[in-house]
């Protein structure tokens, strides 16, 4: 079981690699041409808002509902009524998308308005935000038909093409910035029409795939049909229990539309970073076992199914953790290393870094959403997210509006870095109630090992702090360095991390064959 997981995971993680690496790229390409002004600042805002609405509609609620229903219809029926769950639901959901598509586009002032309505006290922040919004709200339509196919390609064990369109994405939007905008009167708007255009190509990209399954049709309207009523069911309550973090983001976006120039796109790069890390293995690793949690729970089988819920958990803890820490020790070099070039002044690097310290321990709480929501949705269980997410987006909200506000108000330097850290907090607390509706349920049983595992990480991740913090230096030292120096001695400082983990790991007893097992002992 769990080899078939990690090989299906290291798939799916190299092709999300390839699709971060084509990220960052295009984050740099941004950073140096366009700085971290109010061209960013409407941008980012502008393209948010789509792929907010693509979180909700693709890759939060509706896979999390599509992925078990589609893979029961594999394990219990028959070909050809899977292809008609695949016609309705596209031409359902379709339907229901290209209406909302139209209105966004419509009334594209009162969604800036209500978004960021701070960048109406500069001018033309707002009018620019409008106009590109409605170049980029079309992609929410085409990316979610995307996540639709993807669904039907994940539940077959095809990982890497449906990974694979975020490469794509990603070579678009970079050749619209380096080739079109730059000689462009309206930059801004050349980025956002590169948005439209990414997400027609991903669209078309996926079709052969998903021919060659022979479960491509011409998509019908049909809301009354079974299976995708049973799909709308769970995906109402899941549009906002399987989405919290985003909508914690977009919190985020709102308030920080108030403070100052900049701040936005301060926060987007740092965040970049952290997704960068949640992509690469946290992401691939929830896309992997939901179909698989899918269909034990389709089988009845229990045991397995907690089994892969531990095995998931345990591997998270091993990865992410080092990762958190590498990205608190190390903000500085990786802002510097990135984003420090061109437009991308100093001081954009160093607020960059304070983003990237507060999201770093964030990351864990992530990571492990992502994995314990699988074992909610898995089970259809959608309503437990929901009120476990309210909870959260509670906790940040009150966060926002009783500290970070206050702290702007009262002339506190970086408010922005308030925003991270209640973001971070949600997290935590949205994984916490996860686990323990888990285990109050008894539908997560964690198998022995676990204080030893623990233990173990610690204890590495305290040796491969130091390791860092010994050889690295201050920021001022690593911006006053060349590109290739720091990109030589960054990557030196992480194979250095990585390999002092990973003797500390070996020397306290962890062998490979602890977590295949699912032992950790």
């Amino acid at each position: 079981m769990s080899r078939a997981i990690f090989k299906s995971t290291t798939v799916v993680g190299l092709t999300t690699l390839l699709s971060r690496v084509t990220g960052l790229l295009r984050d740099m390409v941004y950073s140096q041409a366009f700085g971290a002004g109010t061209l960013m600042d409407a941008f980012l805002v502008a393209f948010k808002i789509p792929n907010f609405l693509r979180r909700l509609f693709a890759e939060g609620a509706f896979s999390q509902s599509f992925v078990p229903v589609i893979s029961e219809y594999k394990v219990q029926r028959e070909q050809g009524e899977v292809r008609e769950l695949v016609a309705g639901v596209a031409g359902t959901l379709g339907t229901v998308l290209l209406g909302v598509t139209a209105v966004g586009v419509v009334a594209a002032p009162l969604v800036i308005l209500g978004f960021a309505p701070g960048f109406t006290q500069e001018p033309g922040k707002y009018e620019l935000a409008v106009s590109m919004l409605r170049w980029t709200f079309p992609y929410l339509f085409f990316v979610s038909l995307v996540a639709l196919f993807s669904g039907v390609l994940n539940s077959y064990g095809r990982f890497a093409v449906p990974a694979f369109t975020q490469v794509l994405m990603n070579l678009v939007m970079i050749l619209f910035a380096v080739v079109i905008a730059a000689g462009s009167d309206n930059p801004g708007v050349v980025l956002a029409i590169g948005v439209f255009v990414s997400g027609v190509v991903q669209l078309v990209f996926m079709l052969p795939s998903v021919a060659r399954l022979g479960l491509l049709s011409w998509p019908c309207w049909r809301p009354a049909a079974e299976g995708v009523r049973r799909i709308g069911k769970l995906m109402l309550p899941g549009i906002f229990g399987s989405s919290m973090a985003q909508v914690s983001l977009l919190l985020d976006t709102l308030i920080a539309s108030f403070l100052v120039t900049g701040s936005i796109a301060w926060l987007y790069y740092a965040d970049r970073l952290m997704e960068f890390t949640l992509g690469v293995f946290s992401i691939a690793l929830a896309t992997v076992i939901l179909p698989r949690l899918s269909a034990q729970h389709a089988e009845g089988d229990a045991s397995r199914f907690s089994a892969t819920l531990d095995w998931s958990l345990r591997i998270v803890i091993l990865m992410v953790v080092p990762a958190a820490i590498g990205l608190l020790v190390l903000a500085g070099p990786m802002a510097a290393t990135i984003f420090g070039y061109g437009n991308f002044s100093d001081r954009d690097v160093q607020m960059t870094q304070y983003g990237l310290m507060a999201y770093s321990w964030g990351l864990i709480g992530f990571s492990l959403v992502k994995v314990l929501a699988p074992g909610y949705f898995a089970r259809q269980d959608t309503r437990t997210p929901v009120r476990v997410g309210l909870i959260a987006l509670g906790v940040n909200m009150a966060f926002n509006v009783l500290v970070v506000l206050p702290a702007h108000y009262a002339g506190f330097a970086t408010p922005f870095v308030l925003l991270a850290t209640s973001t971070c907090l949600s997290a935590a607390l949205n994984a916490f109630l996860l686990w323990r509706g888990l285990r109050a349920s008894g539908v997560y049983q964690p198998r022995a090992g676990w204080g030893a595992l623990l233990g173990r990480v610690l204890l590495a991740n305290a040796v491969m702090a130091g390791v860092l913090l010994a050889l690295s230096h201050d920021l001022s030292k690593w911006l006053a360095e060349p590109p290739l120096h720091r990109a030589l001695h960054l990557a030196g400082l992480i194979l250095a991390g990585a390999a002092a983990y990973a003797a500390v790991l070996w020397l306290a007893g962890l062998r490979p064959a602890h977590l295949r097992a699912g032992e950790g002992r």
